[in-house]
């Protein structure tokens, strides 16, 4: 066998050990029996054209770690991964290619766009799902899907259908998030609000009949379109204007004076002007109060006939425009700074319009109340358990689900209209269905034209934990795998995406679509603040991999966080857990090492453990109970940083210093050292491969082809089947009580007591010193002698291990429960020099102190800020209390 690298290169290891674990199969379900329970993840499928940002690596990293750990219990564990064809992100970026080209969508068409989509799609849809694969993800890539593949594109045709047979799809005129350059409605989800510097209108609005109310907008433009003026009813201010007639500026158009408790009484002047057609609350106003809605915009946002002489000008124009006019009329009051909340698309930046527009909706309430009914039973668990509130507020609160966008890219939504009349239609799954029911109720000679809408994203994202799996057909994989088990993502798409799958799946299937919605965390910089270019501190996976490995970034994502909560990530940690790595590698190359050191004839006919091994062995069962507890709990990051804990404190600081000690014992001892270190390693890699699975997976391939080249010595567990980490068993607790544990634990306070005495007397390092070891629990150091020799340095000749040892003159004195450590200062240092340097270093805090007073009892201290004050007394305390220490230590020299 060819020896072990000193070294750990992941660039030469990562690509290798992934295509190995592909080609064998081990990513797939079918690696395990078909008798096997199912544990099922499906992948939240990332935008097709995108690449990997910090948000993917995450969940990436997250649900990895939740599949690689079932498949190591047993399960037939399956990762369902795929992409989303992501109408609008897609759209714009085929857009933009044929502006480079030099024509448009519209001049070649519909069909010649989305033949170029598709185009663009095979050509880049691939990068992210490499860049997936690249972070280590085990999904079965045989069972990859689209949202637009042919099978999910069936599934949205049924569920669409579906909705409109029970009533609950329909056509109506709302207010929409109007993107004016993408010339689409877009979700709420897609506009993100941003602070920015701008202008508060204040103006009179005139009542017929003479006088004015005070009225201040943002947006004075949306002037065109109001059909009231509201004020509180419990304004007194207002209240006798109440029921008569205001006359909008510019426009002479006459509207009412309206009471409505919407209205703050503290908040502008506290008269609103009501624009129904253009702004969400007043729309809502308006239905109470049966007004007009009246758009005054084109989808461009230029203004419409309805704006009269400011018709075709750009909504800001008009804004300047009819501000401009108000004033010579004599109608403004002021106009102040003011900082607005600017809605803006994701896609592209443009600021969003509210818009009056005739969209399809589901009424999703019916579909809400069971939901909310599925976590509040308990059926479904939501992780952490405080996003149950937001659950329910949302789902309490739900509004129609705008479910139709102005795209050419996505599910073409299957209503054809009857005779160009946009009143009638039918709705069908294909065209031939439809002109079958149109003829029947329309007759033979009808004319059908589809809909040119295409539906929202999220809505085939909704069916994506069914769909994937055959949905609507009953597949073998739908009858295995669904329901699945864990729905990973981030808190920020609870509502936009979880939640429709929810409702979905328990409409379409008669069951939830997963028992469990764990959320993850924005990940932010080592500075908190929410990464972004403009800020310039955005971190790019890719590039920290080529850096650190995948096992670096992974490891840090894992356990810098906890469930639901931001995430801090600085590039040191990342550093850090690239060290791990190396060191886990090095403890291999260790135990590895030592095989040549024992033969058969070593081997125990009864395995006789050293207090360290009983220790060590205890310490990983119950790092294995914790571990098996934690990541049951979903506290994955707690559970991580416990593996770490052992195997970097425990094992490799602890065990591997005094394995070194009892190697060299040989015979028995060293058989069962090497017995332990191996066992204990075997069982803390396959703990952490869940976590970094490339460097286990090597570091693991390494130590078992080792004690496979020797058989001979019959160390467990190397001889089993398993061949590879990544289908090895998860490890269970041995359920042993190791009686022993407890002495080596008391060794290793000493050994601590004693390191700490010989760092505050500044021993040399390499300097042995004497001992004297007294108290009842004396005796059981005595089975540890050899291991507190080496690792507290201490001189074996001078060592004294006796109950009733009394304390020597001149020793420094360290009390540990049971027993009692006296440490002769003559071996420890040159007295007359620590004297020296003791006296040195006492005259000077000395003077400190005298320094001190001189300030405190001064002007100082009364002109002084308090705080400031305070610190110095602190201070002068401190010196005190070392003055204190030193001048004791050199009495009993």
């Amino acid at each position: 066998m060819s020896e072990m690298p000193k070294a750990y290169d992941f660039s030469q290891t990562e690509e290798r050990l992934y295509n190995w674990w592909e080609e064998n199969g081990w990513f797939k379900p079918e690696c395990r029996p078909d008798d096997a329970e199912a544990f099922v993840i499906s992948i939240p499928p990332p935008n097709v054209t995108g690449a990997l940002h910090m948000g993917h690596a995450m969940f990436v990293s997250l649900e990895d770690l939740m599949i690689r750990r079932a498949r190591m219990q047993g399960y037939a564990a399956l990762w369902v991964p795929g992409t989303d064809h992501a109408g609008i992100a897609t759209q714009l970026q085929v857009e933009k290619m044929l502006i480079e080209n030099g024509t448009s969508r519209e001049e070649v068409g519909r069909e010649e766009f989305l033949d170029a989509t598709w185009e663009w799609k095979e050509k880049y849809g691939g990068r992210i799902v490499n860049q997936m694969r690249g972070m280590g993800a085990s999904c079965d890539w045989e069972r990859e899907r689209f949202t637009m593949d042919d099978g999910l594109s069936a599934a949205v045709l049924e569920a669409f259908v579906r909705l409109y047979r029970m009533g609950l799809i329909y056509r109506g005129e709302r207010l929409v998030n109007w993107a004016p350059r993408l010339q689409t409605a877009v979700s709420d989800l897609e506009v993100e609000y941003s602070e920015e510097p701008g202008f508060m209108y204040n103006f009179k609005y005139p009542l017929k009949g003479g006088g004015f109310l005070p009225v201040a907008s943002t947006r004075p433009e949306t002037i065109l379109g109001d059909t009231a003026v509201a004020v509180n009813p419990n304004d007194e201010r207002y209240a006798e204007f109440i029921g008569k007639t205001a006359i909008v500026p510019m426009l002479n158009r006459e509207i009412p004076v309206i009471a409505d408790e919407y209205v703050e009484t503290d908040f502008g002047t506290g008269a609103l002007k009501v624009t129904p057609a253009h702004d969400p609350n007043d729309f809502e106003i308006a239905k109470r109060h049966d007004l007009a809605f009246i758009n005054v915009m084109n989808k461009d946002a230029t203004i419409n006939e309805n704006g009269g002489p400011y018709a075709g000008l750009d909504r800001y124009e008009a804004r300047k425009k009819l501000w401009a006019d108000m004033e010579e009329a004599g109608l403004t009051i002021k106009k102040e700074d003011y900082t607005l909340n600017v809605p803006r698309s994701q896609r592209g930046g443009e600021v969003i319009e509210p818009l009056l527009s005739w969209q399809w909706y589901v009424d999703v309430e019916p579909m809400a109340k069971m939901a909310l009914e599925s976590v509040r039973s308990g059926r479904v668990k939501i992780v952490p358990e405080r996003f149950n509130k937001v659950w329910e507020n949302w789902l309490t609160n739900i509004r129609p689900w705008c479910i139709s966008r102005q795209l050419w890219w996505g599910h073409q939504i299957p209503i054809w209209y009857v005779n160009g009349d946009e009143s009638q239609y039918v709705c069908a799954k294909t065209e031939e269905e439809a002109y079958a029911i149109a003829q029947d109720q329309y007759g033979a000679d009808v004319k059908l034209q589809r809909d040119p809408d295409v539906l929202d994203t999220w809505f085939s994202s909704g069916l994506w934990p069914f769909s994937t799996l055959g949905w609507p057909e009953n597949t073998p994989d739908l009858q295995r795998f669904y329901p699945t088990d864990v729905l990973e993502t981030g808190y920020d798409i609870l509502f936009f995406w979880v939640a429709r799958m929810v409702m979905s799946g328990l409409l379409y299937t008669n069951d939830i679509p997963f028992h469990t919605i764990y959320l993850h965390g924005l990940v932010r910089d080592e500075h908190g603040r929410k990464m972004s270019k403009s800020l310039g501190n955005v971190t790019d996976p890719l590039e920290v991999i080529a850096d650190f490995g995948t096992d670096a970034l992974r490891f840090t994502l894992l356990t810098s966080g906890s469930p639901g909560n931001d995430l801090n990530l600085a590039l040191s940690r990342v550093e850090n857990n690239r060290n791990f790595g190396n060191k886990i590698w090095n403890m291999a190359r260790f135990v590895i090492g030592n095989i040549e050191k024992v033969s058969a004839s070593d081997k125990p006919m009864t395995l006789a453990f050293t207090p360290a091994d009983e220790w060590i062995l205890d310490r990983l069962q119950t790092t294995v109970q914790d571990v098996d507890r934690l990541m049951d709990g979903y506290q994955f990051g707690e559970a991580g940083r416990q593996i770490n804990d052992f195997l970097w404190g425990d094992f490799a600081d602890w065990y591997l210093e005094t394995a070194k000690v009892q190697m060299q014992k040989g015979g028995a001892t060293a058989w069962t050292t090497l017995y332990v270190s191996a066992r204990v390693l075997d069982n803390a890699l396959r703990l952490l491969h869940p976590y970094i699975p490339y460097v286990t997976e090597e570091t693991w391939q390494h130590l078992k082809k080792a004690f496979e080249a020797r058989p001979e010595l019959g160390i467990f567990p190397f001889n089993g089947w398993e061949e590879a980490l990544i289908i090895a068993e998860w490890p269970k607790p041995a359920g042993v009580d190791y009686s022993q544990a407890a002495e080596f634990e008391q060794t290793r306070e000493l050994v601590r007591a004693i390191r700490a005495a010989r760092a505050d007397a500044n021993v040399p390092a390499g300097k042995r010193i004497a001992a004297i070891i007294g108290g009842e629990g004396a005796s059981k150091v005595a089975s540890t002698q050899d291991a507190l020799i080496f690792l507290a340095r201490l001189d074996a000749d001078q060592l004294t291990i006796d109950a009733d040892a009394a304390a020597p003159d001149n020793c420094v004195t360290l009390s540990l429960g049971s027993l009692t450590a006296y440490l002769p200062m003559a071996g420890m240092v040159d007295l007359e020099k620590e004297k020296e340097r003791l006296t040195k270093e006492l005259a000077d805090i000395e003077n400190q102190i005298k320094r001190k007073n001189g300030l405190l009892n001064g002007p100082f201290a009364e002109k002084a800020p308090e705080a400031v004050v305070a610190k110095e007394r602190e201070a002068l305390a401190s010196l005190e209390a070392s003055r204190d220490e030193i001048g004791d230590r050199l009495k009993g020299m």
